[in-house]
């Protein structure tokens, strides 16, 4: 009865998967903001390398990875697959339950897999610095430990609430070298006008966007890094399903539902694309999105041309969005309170390809508590979106008396996110479903894009 289904540093990829010639339908052009046109390579060249920029057009099914990323991939990569036996008998489930585990890299989640060769990129071009933004922290840390590697300086826009909540997050950021400012910071126009309106003001992903991307604009030493959302991020993740594909053959085994939380989309494409690959061709298996109620951009949004930052400075992209001045609240699971979506994991929610279910964070916390106490691994807070579909899956497959294969991603472990679990235990953890009426109110803000 495995537990552990390893791969050796033999079978890392030595590709990254491009899911954009196996898209249902064309994709919907990336818009300028200044001049509402579609973008060209030479509106991007300020603010990130040309191999990103091609990168994130390619229309070739397979990206070869520069063996400089491999050689730090083999830091962790390829990371484990486990079989959760011990959450099985707890939910008393016929179904099989398996877990890719992002949480063994350095920075403890899924985003150094796009943090390294994004600074491997900008290395090779000559950028001398850095700008990005990060939620509750994982892709801070991550982008600060992948420019210490290259030698690149860092200067990260933290989200207030999150600069507040996960001070530990800022201190590894701080430990790998990287300048951590809270957002809205006074350093950049953006973050002035912002506090200027409401010195209060909590800040929002699309708010740190906007510093970091005025940042990298304004300087010519600096590029921007971006941890989700766009073409290439999602791309570098789709080693996490390569994997969880070969080492579920190892074992004979296939899922029949596939699942991983969603924020700005690079975990969930990270373990799904690969799978919608073999959905595309005929397999029958299921993907679900994970999103929390408070932010709840698949399930509640629009799918519609949107700015992807605040200050209306980032493109224009097609996809799920609340409006671009959509204000979350502080929920625990920051990673994942972002107005918008990957446009790519967009059109295949509107196609179809993909399910987006919406979960409180109580619920999710009664999910990480169960798997914790299971198998052991105290999850993220924004991991805890997928356990709890795996568990709801498994429930129902239960309740039908089936037999079913479940795979999610953890994402991430939660170990710098105990003052999340001391607030559950405590009582002080409140759902919160954000209200039509402000989704509305938000969407009125929409850019009019004519095509």
């Amino acid at each position: 009865m495995q537990t552990k289904i390893l791969l050796d540093e033999n079978h890392l990829p030595s590709q990254w998967y491009n899911i954009i010639p196996d898209m249902p339908g064309p994709l919907a052009p990336v818009i300028n903001p200044q001049t509402f046109k579609p973008v060209t390579p030479d509106d991007l060249a300020p603010i990130f390398p040309m191999a990103i920029i091609e990168q994130e057009v390619s229309s070739e099914r397979w990206i070869d990875i520069p063996e400089a990323v491999r050689d730090i991939y083999r830091l962790w990569r390829p990371s484990p697959l486990f079989r959760a036996h011990r959450l099985e008998q707890a939910l008393g489930t016929p179904a099989r339950i398996y877990y890719k585990y992002e949480g063994v890299s350095p920075a403890g989640s899924h985003k150094p897999n796009t943090a390294i060769p994004q600074a491997y990129y900008n290395k090779i071009a000559g950028t001398k610095r850095i700008a990005t933004e990060t939620g509750a922290g994982q892709w801070g840390t991550s982008m600060a430990l992948a420019c210490q590697m290259f030698g690149l300086e860092c200067t990260v826009y933290m989200v207030k609430v999150s600069f507040g909540q996960k001070p530990y997050r800022k201190s590894m950021m701080q430990l790998w070298g990287a300048e951590v400012l809270p957002s809205p910071s006074d350093r950049t126009n953006a973050g002035r006008a912002i506090l200027a309106k409401d010195p209060n003001n909590l800040g929002s992903l699309g708010i740190a966007i906007s510093e970091a991307v005025e940042d990298a604009a304004t300087r010519a030493d600096t590029c921007y890094a971006l941890g989700s959302v766009l073409n290439h991020v999602c791309l570098h993740q789709t080693v996490i399903g390569l994997e969880a594909k070969e080492a579920l053959a190892l074992v004979g085994d296939y899922p029949d539902v596939v699942i991983g939380c969603h924020g700005g989309g690079s975990n969930f494409a990270g373990i799904a694309f690969p799978f919608a690959a073999d959905k595309a061709t005929g397999k029958d298996v299921r993907i679900v999105a994970m999103e929390p109620t408070s932010c709840p951009t698949l399930t509640k949004g629009v799918y519609a041309f949107d700015f992807g930052d605040t200050a209306q400075m980032a493109p224009i992209a097609k996809m799920y969005t609340l409006g671009h001045d959509f204000m979350p609240p502080g929920i625990h699971a920051g990673g994942l309170r972002y107005h918008g979506a990957s446009p790519l994991v967009s059109q295949l929610v509107n196609a179809g390809v993909v399910e987006a279910r919406a979960v409180p964070q109580t619920a999710c916390f009664d999910a990480a508590v169960a798997f914790s106490r299971a198998e052991g691994i105290i999850p993220a807070p924004e991991s805890s979106h997928a356990i709890r579909g795996a568990i709801d899956e498994a429930l129902r497959a239960k309740e039908e008396g089936k037999e079913k294969t479940i795979l999610f991603c953890l994402s991430g472990h939660g170990h710098v996110d105990m003052a999340a679990y001391d607030a559950y235990f405590s009582g002080g953890l409140e759902d919160f479903e954000y209200p039509e009426a402000a989704i509305t109110e938000s969407l009125k803000h929409l850019p009019k894009v004519a095509l």
